[in-house]
């Protein structure tokens, strides 16, 4: 996936000028950076659901929002089915991410982590080139989201599904990425493959933002 020369402004806050970045296909990038540096932003133009200038490849994404947005009115899994047609794809993922029991659940009445693994859920299942994450495992207690990523990071390695993560936690960045970038006022401040990352590194650039 190609971002070219993207240009994004809210008003007189200009978020992204003439900003270019590729996305390689089948791995896992992490993106990096203070609160207001743009991570959300970028999302949302791959996503197509705000406007920018500029040009993003033609990719089919699917998104893990920092807040679920299920459809109110259906189960957990009719809301997997709007995207899957396939029970024995739906029900393995159901307990991978151990919410089996929650299949005949409307949203309402989910817990905030147990929501945001049926919004994971559905993010794997539907057909997409891209799976983008904005901070995916924040409503997580720490044993679940240990779980879950391990979960995630084996089906991606078996997939080779494109995903990338906005996340604040540089170990959780670390723990995913087969690359980590960081932005700063809307521009690379840095970027480095797995092999060449550090994490003392990262942190004291974003300590310095």
């Amino acid at each position: 996936m190609r971002i070219e020369n993207l240009t994004k402004k809210y008003g007189e806050n200009t978020v992204y000028e003439n900003f270019s970045l590729d996305i390689n296909e089948g791995e896992i990038t992490c993106i990096l950076g203070e609160s207001g540096s743009g991570k959300t932003t970028l999302l949302s133009c791959i996503a197509g659901i705000t406007d920018f200038v500029g040009e993003i490849s033609g990719v089919k994404c699917s998104y893990v929002f920092q807040t679920p947005r299920l459809v109110p009115n259906l189960t957990v899994y009719n809301n997997l089915k709007l995207v899957c047609s396939d029970d024995n794809n739906i029900k393995e993922i159901l307990d991978g991410l151990f919410i089996r029991d929650k299949r005949n659940s409307y949203p309402i009445s989910l817990s905030g982590g147990q929501a945001q693994r049926v919004s994971l859920a559905r993010a794997m299942l539907a057909d997409s080139d891209i799976i983008l994450m904005d901070e995916p495992f924040s409503s997580l207690d720490m044993k679940l989201k240990r779980d879950i990523s391990l979960l995630y990071k084996d089906w991606q390695k078996s997939s080779a599904k494109t995903t990338l993560i906005v996340t604040h936690d540089v170990d959780e960045a670390i723990f995913f990425a087969d690359r980590i970038i960081v932005l700063k006022d809307g521009k690379i401040a840095f970027d480095a493959v797995k092999e060449k990352i550090s994490r003392d590194g990262i942190v004291s650039l974003l300590l310095d933002t």
